[in-house]
């Protein structure tokens, strides 16, 4: 699963990813990005 990194500032695909919900009741996919260990989500529609 890809995901926007906010730190690399690009795509990748995430590490470990995990189906969480948001604060808001959401559904989300959270991650680690392999580069730089950063989290990474991707809120899924």
């Amino acid at each position: 699963m890809q995901a926007y990194c906010m730190t690399c500032r690009t795509k990748r695909e995430m590490r470990n990813p995990k189906t969480i919900k948001t604060d808001n009741g959401l559904p989300a996919i959270q991650g680690v990005c392999p580069k730089c260990g950063t989290k990474m989500y991707r809120i899924k529609s």
